[in-house]
């Protein structure tokens, strides 16, 4: 499996967290995920494009890179 590295501006909340955490977790080529206030480690064969896309569609207002 692969792992990717995603860096969040503007998670300041445990439900955000939480949130983004579940929206990873959906996607299909999702092993594992562990997700902070500053970021995430992702383990699986999704595509880093996937991974941005489902965070942003949460509307949370955080930026992702």
């Amino acid at each position: 499996m692969a792992f990717q590295s995603l860096s969040f501006q503007g998670v300041t909340t445990t439900e955000q967290v939480n949130k983004i955490t579940t929206a990873l977790m959906m996607l299909d080529s999702v092993e594992s995920v562990e997700v902070g206030r500053h970021g995430a480690e992702v383990e699986g064969r999704a595509r880093r494009e996937a991974l941005i896309n489902a965070i942003e569609k949460l509307n949370l207002g955080v930026k992702v890179s």
